[in-house]
């Protein structure tokens, strides 16, 4: 066995407890509304409803479904033990309620950084943080009328080891800090990071002060996939990409120790586990 073929499985092995957050949930459907996906913390709801329906969650409208029907809908960290999914057109209604699962989230520490990263208080530093937000907001802020996730996502690097699952609580430099929104996927420096799926490039900066080289990817709807601490960018902001299109370079840049991609995504300010969407 070839160390990069080791190395594939360690990391899916990682992935594979527990076993209550990683289960394919059951399909819920009728014939106007039809959801599969990961009910869990952290997970989402694939929908199939009638096209261009608008798409309600415990009560607020939230999405409408692609010219096929397609919808995604993301359940958050701490979402609640049952989420109402609700579809309407054209005066017509169907509503389904999920019971969303419990997520496992450990406690990993982080040594060493430097302490700018973790307490930053020069005002030089603080503006440039400030400014790095609104980009980001605006990067997230994408809402392309598309519906790429419908055929779920690959993983984004060919081999890795992973070092911090979705949703663990962080203590960073002996300080608690927020939960870590990502997965890291650590792999030697340099290694090819690819689109997972299909989707527009919405934010290519490449020296964050937190996140060094980062990229967002808009798979439609809303839902948006970030890569973190590259050491070089392949693509730019506005550019579309297919499944397997080269994003950028694995690197350490931003708050990091060591060469690994930071994996994140989000579904509408809605933090969700990118892994729950492999092999969909």
């Amino acid at each position: 066995m070839t160390p990069d073929r080791r190395a594939l499985l360690a990391g899916a092995a990682a992935l594979a407890a527990p076993g209550a957050a990683r289960a394919r949930s059951p399909a819920r459907q009728t014939d106007d509304l039809v959801l599969t996906g990961r009910f869990v913390q952290g997970g989402h709801a694939l929908g199939r409803t009638w096209p261009r329906a608008l798409v309600f969650v415990d009560g607020e409208a939230l999405t409408a479904a692609s010219a096929g029907g397609a919808f995604v809908v993301g359940f958050d960290r701490d979402a609640p033990a049952s989420v109402e999914i609700e579809a309407r057109a054209d005066g017509r209604t169907a509503r389904r309620t999920l019971e969303i699962a419990p997520g496992v989230f450990p406690m990993t520490r982080v040594d060493g950084l430097p302490p700018a990263t973790v307490e930053p208080s020069d005002p030089a530093l603080l503006a440039r943080i400030a400014r790095e937000t609104e980009l980001k907001a605006a990067g997230f802020a994408g809402r392309l009328d598309a519906d790429h996730f419908r055929d779920g996502f690959v993983w984004p690097l060919s081999a890795f080891r992973v070092t911090s699952r979705w949703g663990a609580q962080r203590v960073l430099n002996g300080t608690p800090a927020r939960p870590h929104y990502g997965i890291d996927l650590a792999a030697p420096a340099g290694t090819v990071i690819r689109a997972p799926a299909a989707g527009r490039v919405t934010l290519a900066e490449p020296d964050l002060h937190f996140e060094g080289g980062l990229v967002l990817i808009d798979h439609g709807q809303g839902l948006i996939t970030a890569y973190l601490h590259q050491s070089r960018l392949d693509v730019r902001a506005g550019q579309d990409v297919r499944r397997g299109d080269s994003v950028g370079r694995v690197g350490m840049s931003g708050r990091a120790t060591g060469p690994h991609l930071c994996w994140r995504m989000k579904w509408r300010n809605r933090n969700l586990d990118p892994s729950l969407l492999v092999a969909i």
